[in-house]
């Protein structure tokens, strides 16, 4: 007999089992039970009404017989069991591949591109990838020497290469939908190598150093089922034909390729090939995002803050935080992003002359220093009148001030920094920082306003007091920021029609993830790049 029950409650000092919580709730031996399966595992920091921490599980339960159910409207009965082992859903695998057609390109391996990849040599594709960055081996020891000093990458760094801009950050597994699509993507992630908790927990990270080995896992499936990949292999150029689609495309400015289709999951950063699109009339259009800087806080500080009485406690994982602020006056939002429990602040531009921030952690989260993006939202109305009225003003509004942040820090790829109270009185003295920059390429004493819109640095201000006081003393004068934070997501859209999932302007071209606009972390851009691969195979299979 399989059971379900949702709201299963323990609190934070009860050492009994798993199957002795469920058998007390069930009122039957804990003997009787064959199987559990975690759906879903949470903390509860809120402490309701003086109520302690506690973990909330949504568990599937096998007993060995019919047992009398409890009369409880979080039990229910199922039809089956599939037992507490993972079982990977894989795409099926067909022989699809129209004579004499030419194998799909994807350009970009990052979530989007690597999961498009996947979706379409598992459905017996040999896709063609082409990442202008270096295999994640390769690529980490090119980021590591950077961080100490070395020259810049242009094309194999935080945002470039093997993985994508996801592979050097926290591997937060999140994302903003329902989508039956999300548990796929989270199973063929374990199937390559990620902790199978990461299928329950209420918020799964997987961590740069584990992400590395799962993307060259994936990367392995692929090239086993026929795709090839080139890497640092950069699509410089497309060629067109008489009906407007791409025919083939140039790959280090000499090297032609033929396409049938092309799948364009080229990230967010790929400023150059937004340019290239440009040039070639493909469709874009603004969009809105958001810049700021980065905050750090010793972890423990944010432990207490978030778990009280209990911030020591073994059970409990490195608190994070999620905070939101309403400018009334300005009409802007504000918000903390991309929060990294015990990780730090990286170097993580992809264009000489520019500082850009960004904050990643290991799978242990045990650097001892939390990291988080505040930012603040920004509209085409605010770059277009100033960086020209086309869809590529935003890309030069971020442009524009991530050379004022490197100018600020020194000319030499280090950041400005600044305390919280001296950022609140718009000076730049204090060297007193609550913990230091964990910034690996220097930082500069500086005044942040002079590298972040007016409208910006005011909204942060406003955001940092009320902020003070939803987590105590988050905004103490001695807390330290690092700027600038401008890769939040993608400053224009490859805009694209919502049933095929292909260009407005190239019916052959399929712009995907974070790059197209059309997704915002790692779980989303894999989503999407799964779904324009399954057009794309319903198609074939239906001509």
């Amino acid at each position: 007999m399989t059971i379900k029950i949702t709201n299963l409650s323990a609190n934070l000092d009860d050492d009994r089992s798993l199957e002795e919580l469920i058998a007390e709730r069930l009122k039957i031996s804990a003997k009787k039970i064959r199987g559990v399966k975690i759906i879903r595992k949470a903390v509860d920091a809120r402490r309701y009404k003086g109520a302690g921490i506690k973990f909330n599980y949504i568990v599937e339960v096998e007993v060995e017989s019919k047992i009398n159910l409890p009369h409880d409207k979080n039990i229910e009965k199922l039809e089956s069991w599939k037992g507490g082992k993972v079982e990977s859903k894989k795409i099926s695998h067909s022989s699809l591949l129209i004579p004499n057609s030419t194998a799909p390109i994807v350009i970009g391996f990052g979530p989007a591109g690597m999961f498009a990849a996947l979706t379409l040599a598992s459905a017996g594709f040999q896709p063609i990838i082409f990442e202008r960055g270096e295999d994640v081996d390769s690529r980490t020891k090119t980021v590591e020497k950077f961080f100490c000093g070395g020259e810049l990458n242009q094309n194999s760094n935080v945002q470039f290469g093997e993985g994508g801009a996801g592979t050097f950050s926290d591997g937060k597994l999140t994302a903003r939908t329902n989508d039956s699509l999300v548990n796929s993507v989270l199973e063929i992630f374990v199937e390559a190598g990620a902790p199978k908790e990461i299928l329950y927990l209420q918020k799964p990270h997987i961590g740069t150093d584990k992400l590395r080995e799962v993307v060259k896992n994936i990367r392995k499936k692929i090239l086993e089922l026929g795709g090839k990949i080139f890497f640092n292999s950069q699509v410089t150029d497309f060629e067109f034909d008489s009906d407007k689609k791409i025919s083939a495309v140039i790959v280090n400015g000499e090297e032609n390729f033929s396409a049938d289709a092309v799948f364009l999951g080229i990230g967010h950063s790929a400023r150059d090939t937004y340019e290239l699109l440009s040039d070639k009339k493909i469709f874009l259009e603004s969009k809105a995002f958001a810049i700021g800087v980065r905050i750090e806080h010793p972890q423990e500080f944010i432990n207490r803050a978030q778990y009280g009485e209990d911030f020591l406690n073994p059970k409990l994982p490195a608190a994070d935080y999620f905070l939101t602020y309403k400018d009334l006056n300005r009409g802007r939002g504000a918000y903390s992003f991309c929060m990294c429990p015990g990780g730090q602040v990286v170097a993580a531009t992809s264009e000489n002359f520019q500082v850009v921030t960004n904050g990643m952690s290991n799978f242990a989260r045990d650097s001892g220093i939390a990291n988080s993006a505040i930012l603040v939202t920004v509209s085409p109305t605010d770059f277009e009148k100033k960086f020209g009225g086309d869809a590529l003003s935003g890309m030069r509004f971020q442009r524009h001030f991530e050379k004022l942040a490197f100018e600020l820090g020194g000319k030499n790829f280090s950041a400005p920094v600044q305390t919280v109270g001296d950022f609140l009185e718009s000076r730049a003295v204090s060297k007193n920082f609550l913990t230091a920059p964990t910034y690996p390429r220097g930082f500069k004493i500086s005044n942040l306003a002079e590298c972040l819109p007016v409208e910006v640095s005011e909204t942060l201000k406003d955001a940092l007091i009320f902020w003070n006081g939803k987590i105590k003393n988050f905004s103490v004068p001695d807390v330290v920021m690092t700027g600038i934070e401008t890769r939040t997501s993608a400053p224009c859209r490859i805009v694209r029609d919502k049933i095929s999932r292909r260009s407005l302007s190239c019916e052959n071209l399929f712009p995907i993830g974070e790059g197209a606009g059309y997704a915002g972390g790692i779980i989303s851009s894999a989503v999407d790049g799964i779904k324009s691969a399954k057009i794309f195979i319903d198609f074939f299979s239906k001509h």
